[in-house]
């Protein structure tokens, strides 16, 4: 079991949702090791907040508004990179967990696992381990002993991050050009982005695209 540190640990929470900042809060100000040192909506916001209340541990989610929780990981990666980043989201471990690890994260914790399993969580990636569910890291362990599996958890890993950004924005019903305004790209780019997610998930025009992003990331917050 990892040992608790016996300094208070600051916790720099990122996540657009207010109620679940809150909720987050107060589970970690009741733990006796660990203290909330601020909160952050986006990925803006969480820069200016890292630089200047010095966390020991930034908890990312990974859908923020208008900005991709995997690219904030890699961007506190490139410029604190000693800095550990626990993402807590609603999204399927099996589709983001290897994503948030290849991108810097330590550890992937479903929102909806118990106040104890979070803490625990917590605890693990501030002592320098990485914490994945028990199902989740024996799936990475066999990819990484097989070297690679024959099929992939999920048909999406086969998308880039920044396709599956645009992938699940357009499950959440948004058009390409709120995609485009919110990720500050072209429409032209987030149509070349749409072309290559249809051409890859083998389907055969951009309504199935819309509806087949609805449909996975609806079954993924049911999960």
């Amino acid at each position: 079991m990892t040992k608790q540190p016996t300094e208070k640990s600051r916790v720099l929470i990122v996540d657009d949702h207010p109620l679940f900042r809150e909720g987050l809060q107060q589970m970690i100000d009741r733990d006796p090791s660990l203290v909330v040192c601020g909160e952050a909506a986006d990925a803006v916001q969480a820069m200016e907040a890292i630089n200047t209340l010095k966390p020991n541990l930034v908890l990312v989610d990974i859908s923020l508004g208008n900005a991709s929780g995997i690219d904030l990981i890699k961007n506190i990666k490139n410029q604190h990179d000693d800095l550990p980043v626990l993402v807590v989201s609603m999204h399927d471990e099996s589709l983001y967990a290897e994503r948030a690890l290849r991108a810097g994260a330590m550890g992937y914790v479903m929102k909806h696992e118990p106040a104890k399993t979070v803490r625990g969580a917590i605890y693990k990636v501030l002592g320098g381990d990485i914490y994945l569910s028990e199902r989740m890291a024996s799936s990475m362990l066999v990819k990484f002993m097989k070297g690679k599996t024959d099929e992939p958890l999920s048909p999406l890993e086969i998308l880039s991050d920044r396709e599956l950004e645009v992938f699940r924005m357009l499950g959440q019903g948004k058009g390409t050009r709120q995609i485009a305004e919110e990720m500050n790209l072209t429409i032209a780019t987030i149509n070349s982005f749409r072309a290559r997610i249809k051409d890859k998930l083998h389907l055969k025009s951009s309504t199935e695209v819309m509806l087949h992003a609805i449909q996975s990331f609806r079954e993924g917050a049911e999960k």
